[in-house]
């Protein structure tokens, strides 16, 4: 498939992709796209707008965020590629044998035990001191007047507010979650579609972190706050799990896919799930999208390679096997051949060892950004920092108790992450970032939408609305009620269990923007399952 296919490609029902030249954002909720875009108006790059979107978009979809969680980014600036992993490690002197000694079989969700290192205020300062144009102070302003002035709420932001207090008024009973109902709830409930929330601590934190680039929070009044709420309710932080964090620059991993080379940062992330999944497909031929023969290969491809990530994926000092073994074409035809016609309950192989937010950028002198933060499982741990508006994530909860699994619960250690950004090159030039939120839909919908782009030619927006499936366990797939009825009959008929879900969001939220080699034009697609929106210039 060419470039240009896919690039002009119009979709014949519903909204369609949208073009600009002068800079574009690229994500789930519009305010925060717009922030984004008003930084490239006031002459900032790619990767100053995505700071402020990802900055504003912990105030305007703290269900999905915040600046207690973790971010990755996948960086394109003057024709080289960057990765960034911003994910905080466990506490120090926190273990697994501690966590089975308070009674867990299993990591708990919310708490102490699953919070690790906040990773997200380290990334926007360690990407606006390598490649930001304007200062970082500049950056957060749009984040803080939006805490500081309220917004009102979209209906998907409030959809899932609802949804969290909901919950959290019937798990969260010791006086340690208090402050999250205090900011959350503050009248005793979750706020309506179109009421206006303010949360003046969140604004006052934003603006400490822009006054020090970042120190207040792993080094200072911040960090203080952070580490005596810790000590006063039971939880495991030291000042030097803070003072000792920094972001790592990786270098990203790929795969061939057809004529493209499709981008992901290495573990503790999961993106090596959908290059493995890539790596076993592309030894097929696809005649059409909606075929049953197509769903099945891909169902069958993303649960091998789920089996084996879930297996081997954790901190990459601590993996047990290398991401060269398995991304090897050796290993993927081993693989690709335990694809039969019929469905199969994944198991690991053997390789020889040798509730998210995305947000996608671009700028006109053609620098582009994949990024994704997240809290982890909504809100997070329900934990709220008293009097700054930080709620602390939950990424934790992905570790093992198990000191024989290669992601078992260590001090120090990182987890086993969800969150992944992606993207797209072909040859010596970018196509652009794109990326789907949702946990572990997340390389799921990588290779839905980079399947529906390079093996069938939809355009952005087509890409991101077609219908979508999710493998959840063993032979059990779900499927949107748009899939097409008679596949879901054949896939049956292969040994398929599929079940349909309503909830769209089930499904992952995405957003695309390819660049157009020779113009410069770029076009880009978002999410209709939720508030997304293109800001463009």
């Amino acid at each position: 498939m060419q470039f240009l296919d896919f690039y002009r490609n119009p979709y014949p029902i519903g909204r369609n992709s949208i073009f600009a030249k002068n800079g574009m954002v690229a994500t789930s909720q519009p305010l925060a796209a717009d922030a984004g875009l008003t930084i490239l108006k006031q002459g900032g790059n790619a990767v100053d707008a995505a700071i402020a979107t990802a900055a504003c978009l912990t105030v305007v979809e703290p269900t999905s965020n915040g600046i207690g969680g973790d971010a990755f980014a996948i960086v394109w600036f003057k024709d080289k590629l960057y990765g960034l992993n911003a994910s905080g490690p466990a506490p120090k002197n926190l273990s697994a044998e501690m966590v089975r000694e308070a009674g867990y079989s299993e990591m708990p969700a919310h708490g102490w035990f699953p919070v690790t290192v906040p990773g997200a205020p380290a990334a926007w300062v360690e990407l606006s001191r390598k490649f930001g144009r304007l200062p970082f102070s500049e950056l957060l302003k749009p984040a803080i007047q939006y805490a500081q002035e309220g917004f009102p709420l979209s209906p998907t932001l409030a959809k899932f507010w609802k949804k969290a207090f909901n919950t959290y008024k019937k798990v969260l009973s010791d006086d340690m979650f208090e402050a999250w109902f205090e900011t959350f709830a503050p009248n005793g409930r979750a706020p309506e579609v179109g009421e206006m929330w303010i949360s003046k601590a969140h604004a006052n934190t934003l603006k400490m972190i822009a006054e020090t680039e970042g120190k207040a929070f792993y080094q200072g009044e911040l960090a203080e706050k952070i580490i005596r709420f810790s000590k006063q309710t039971g939880g495991f932080f030291e000042l030097d799990d803070f003072a000792s964090f920094k972001p790592k620059w990786v270098e990203p991993l790929k795969v061939k896919y057809r004529d493209y080379d499709v981008w992901e940062l290495p573990p503790n992330g999961q993106g090596l799930v959908a290059l493995q999944a890539l790596n076993i497909l592309r030894g097929f031929e696809f005649s059409a999208k909606d075929k049953v023969d197509t769903y099945h290969k891909q169902i069958e491809a993303i649960k091998l390679a789920f089996a084996d990530g879930m297996t081997y994926i954790t901190d990459e000092a601590h993996m047990e096997v290398t991401v060269e073994a398995l991304l090897s074409e050796a290993y993927a035809e081993q693989r690709r051949q335990l694809i039969s016609h019929t469905a199969l309950t994944p198991k690991a192989g053997e390789p020889q060892s040798s509730g998210t937010v995305y947000l996608a950028t671009a700028d006109r002198d053609g620098n582009m950004v994949s990024f994704i933060q997240s809290n982890y499982m909504g809100f997070g741990s329900g934990l709220v920092v008293p009097g700054t508006g930080i709620a602390l994530q939950n990424r934790g909860h992905t570790f093992s108790l198990d000191e024989n699994h290669a992601n078992v619960l260590k001090g120090g250690k990182q987890t086993y992450h969800t969150i992944i950004p992606g993207f797209l090159t072909k040859g010596k030039k970018a196509v652009g970032p794109f990326g789907v939120m949702g946990a572990y839909m997340m390389p799921q919908g990588h290779v839905q939408i980079l399947m529906n782009t390079i093996d069938f030619g939809l355009n952005p927006q087509a890409a991101l609305d077609a219908p979508r499936w999710r493998w959840i366990k063993d032979k059990v797939v779900a499927v949107e009620p748009r899939f097409p009825h008679h596949l879901v009959d054949a896939l049956i008929e292969k040994g398929h269990e599929i079940k349909m879900e309503v909830e769209p969001n089930s499904f992952g939220r995405g957003q695309i923007i390819w660049r157009h080699p020779e113009t410069g034009v770029l076009v880009g697609g978002t999410e209709s399952r939720t508030d997304g929106t293109i800001a463009a210039w």
